[in-house]
């Protein structure tokens, strides 16, 4: 998807050097925005292998926000994606699925608003909560042309105490025509990792949402708020701080993707040996993924079936041809 391959040149070439809480430093860029035609195929990236366990993670981790659970007991089974942030009995400070599906409603006592009681349609009926998710469901049914479809996975209050806050944390439903859109606002986007994942799990809630209400997928359109690249721990990063414009100039002067490696075997000639983790550096594997040549997309298959129900097996991709995967650590 080339749409993907512009952001990993962006944040390399004009990225600024970030350090922040992991402990693994940062080329990071402000506001990065694209759209991906869904008519055009899946958005699975194809200038890397997703398929195998990292397809299974990315189907898995889906399905359990859908589920609305607030912990891993259940996804820890398929996938350890989450256990990082999970305490001992699977908990999480913050559980996306939770507030898809059980919004919290404030107290009756509260002033000055108002609030659906209990027997509201979208309140479930053993907690005090709103289901977000279903609300969008009925209401693309009923009346498509609204401009309310939004899904919220961010509480102020509890983001400020939380291990880690949503990240991709809003997305906003719109129908033009026949086509349903969708449109995820994110805070933070590890550009590596994360966003690739983003990319094909709400492309694939479009796909699931446009089955089950009479719509055609159209656009999926993604806000990154800061879109970044980790770059290695201690001297490692430090590198890229003082090799900011050796590095801008050799991505800018680039005119040819095969040129990319070039660049990667002058990083890994001069830069430090990282000191840590394995690929906690992901410049030099996302260059090489610059030298790849977008393949065509694969598409997509959900079974017809209700959104709970949903299963690993209801869903298939068809025809995807990647390209040889490349490693990444997470930086935790």
């Amino acid at each position: 998807m080339q749409q993907y391959l512009d952001l990993v040149r962006t944040a390399l070439a004009g990225g600024a050097y970030k350090p922040n809480r992991t402990g693994v430093d940062t080329l990071s860029t402000f506001g990065a925005h694209y759209d991906v035609d869904l008519q055009k195929g899946f958005p699975l990236l194809t200038t890397k292998d997703l398929s195998g366990y990292r397809w299974n993670s990315l189907i898995h981790e889906l399905l359990w926000y859908l589920s609305g659970e607030e912990h891993i007991r259940n996804l820890r089974e398929e996938t350890t994606i989450w256990d990082a942030w999970a305490d001992e009995e699977g908990r999480l400070d913050t559980a996306y699925g939770r507030f898809w599906r059980r919004y919290p409603i404030p107290d009756e006592g509260l002033d000055g608003e108002s609030w659906p009681d209990d027997a509201h349609r979208w309140v479930n009926d053993d907690e005090r909560t709103f289901d977000q998710f279903q609300y969008v469901l009925d209401t693309l049914r009923e009346n498509p042309q609204s401009r309310r479809l939004v899904v919220n996975a961010w509480h102020p209050a509890n983001a400020t105490v939380s291990t880690l806050p949503p990240c991709h944390y809003t997305f906003v439903f719109s129908v033009q025509g026949d086509r349903l859109n969708l449109h995820l606002t994110q805070r933070s986007g590890d550009i590596a990792l994360g966003i690739p994942f983003n990319i094909a799990a709400y492309s694939l809630v479009t796909h699931i949402v446009a089955g089950r209400t009479g719509l055609e997928v159209g656009t999926f359109s993604h806000s990154v708020v800061d879109a970044h690249v980790y770059c290695g721990e201690g001297a490692r990063g430090e590198w890229y701080e003082a090799n900011r414009k050796p590095l801008r100039e050799r991505m800018n002067a680039v005119d040819d993707r095969a040129e990319f490696g070039s660049v990667r075997d002058w990083i890994l000639t001069e830069a430090p040996e990282e000191p840590g983790a394995e690929n906690a550096d992901h410049v030099p594997n996302l260059l090489e993924q610059l030298t790849r040549e977008p393949r065509e997309r694969p598409t997509i298959e959900v079974a017809d079936t209700p959104i709970d129900d949903l299963a690993y097996d209801d869903i298939e991709v068809r025809n995807y041809d990647p390209a040889p995967g490349l490693d990444f650590s997470v930086a935790e």
